[in-house]
């Protein structure tokens, strides 16, 4: 690491800490000629394969912008839609590959937008799992329903496959 004041070669690091997310790490170094400390962040490079082949950085900041069109004129709020991205964000990185495709990308979306909310998921897996008729969209409510708690006499819920004879 250069000292960004004399241009020496070298640098002792002096302090690290991890960024509130975990994502970065900041350090504080301390140049061995001048003397003078600075402060570097560092982050893993997370790639992303895109269908034409192109490989950009991955954005947390696109993934909201998708889901917040999938998410128009539903009751999400922006800080959700944050939330939301960060899971986005901790999942493809906890996967420890430094390239992904949009695919990954869109599977790791699904979850989480499922729990935030189904019309919202269904909008974004019928663009993402192209949806070519009614029945691809009968079966993904479908399974939707199955996954839906039911309440039970007694005030619990249990799954509708569960419930089922």
């Amino acid at each position: 690491m250069h000292c960004p004041f004399c241009r020496h070669s070298d640098s002792r690091v002096v302090d690290s800490r991890t960024n509130e997310d975990g994502s970065s790490i900041r350090r504080r170094r301390q140049c061995p000629d001048c003397g003078r400390r600075f402060t570097t962040v560092e982050t893993a490079a997370l790639m992303v394969i895109k269908r034409s082949g192109v490989t950009e950085p991955f954005s947390r900041e696109k993934v909201i912008t998708g889901v917040r069109k999938a998410c128009q004129g539903r009751p999400v709020t922006e800080d959700a839609l944050a939330q939301l991205g960060q899971r986005v964000e901790e999942c493809v990185r906890a996967t420890g590959n430094a390239e992904l495709t949009t695919h990954d990308v869109g599977l790791a979306i699904l979850g989480p937008l499922k729990e935030l909310d189904v019309v919202a998921f269904l909008r974004f897996a019928s663009v993402y799992q192209a949806y070519d008729g009614l029945e691809d969209f009968e079966a993904a409510i479908a399974e939707l329903r199955a996954e839906r708690p039911v309440p039970e006499a007694d005030g619990t819920c249990v799954p509708v496959a569960a419930a089922a004879p």
